[in-house]
């Protein structure tokens, strides 16, 4: 599985931006794709995720502001992020996990995180 991750970008406080994730390889089952982000000296944090069954989660610092989205057909998932705000710089990754065929086996694979910087 490969995750190109695109969209990141230079915004001041209150603008938006869309973030893009293609997903190309195997397809998990019980999968779950999203995005976590990581700010310098900071742990990576889940932003939001959404699973097979289009069940959504989202961190409480976005809520309101991201909206999180699929498209199946094309295996892309995005992410809307309004109102931004300075704390919202972070390294974006994309993440995608699930299980084997067999529901045996744990798999998780990150793209290379694209840059978000939100100037106040």
């Amino acid at each position: 599985v490969q995750l190109q991750a695109s969209g990141g970008g230079l915004v001041q406080a209150g603008g938006s931006l869309r973030l893009s994730c293609v997903a190309s390889g195997a397809t998990l089952s019980n999968n779950v794709i999203g995005w976590y982000r990581q700010a310098p000296g900071k742990q990576r944090e889940l932003v939001a995720d959404i699973n097979n069954g289009g069940t959504t989660t989202y961190a409480d610092s976005v809520k309101g502001r991201f909206t999180i989205s699929e498209d199946n057909a094309k295996r892309q998932v995005y992410l809307q992020m309004n109102n931004l705000k300075p704390e919202d710089t972070a390294v974006y990754y994309c993440n995608y996990r699930g299980r084997n065929l067999f529901l045996t086996e744990e798999y998780e694979y990150w793209g290379l995180g694209t840059q978000v910087t939100v100037s106040s």
